[in-house]
């Protein structure tokens, strides 16, 4: 497995608040997972032709940067990276329900649901989105 561990001083790669990071915890716990990872991750999707994602991962991958955040254990692929770098994880609690959500500086523009995204280099309405989510009213 080739995982980079980042340093102290370079851990604002992505941040994760301390809500969010009890949050987290708190499914592990609630799972019964052990030594498991945040993976935070963009793909190709959404209303906006990026789309954030997250998930329970139990396994590194090749060219996974791993490093820690408030006890737990973050992951992102090379790929996420450029998209993501500075991005802050956070939790929020709504009259609607509770939910993560990624505060992305590099995405210019964004769908209204918050889930979608496109960079200044013009990622993401070529990247296979801009046709709508259809959960959200901003379109």
């Amino acid at each position: 497995m080739s995982t980079a561990t980042l340093e102290a001083v370079e851990v604002d790669l992505v941040t994760l608040t301390e809500k969010a990071a009890g949050e987290i915890k708190s499914l592990f716990e609630r799972q019964d997972i052990q030594n498991a990872a945040l993976r935070v991750f963009v793909s190709g999707g959404g209303c906006s032709g990026l789309q954030y994602g997250m998930q329970i991962a139990e396994e590194t991958e090749p060219g996974d940067v791993e490093f820690v955040q408030h006890g737990v254990r973050i992951l992102v692929d090379d790929r996420s990276i450029a998209y993501i770098k500075g991005a802050s994880v956070d939790y929020v609690d709504d009259p609607m329900g509770g939910g993560f959500k990624i505060d992305n500086p590099n995405a210019t523009s964004g769908c209204g649901c918050g889930s979608s995204f496109a960079t200044e280099e013009g990622e993401g309405a070529s990247a296979g989105g801009g046709g709508g989510c259809g959960s959200c009213s901003s379109h």
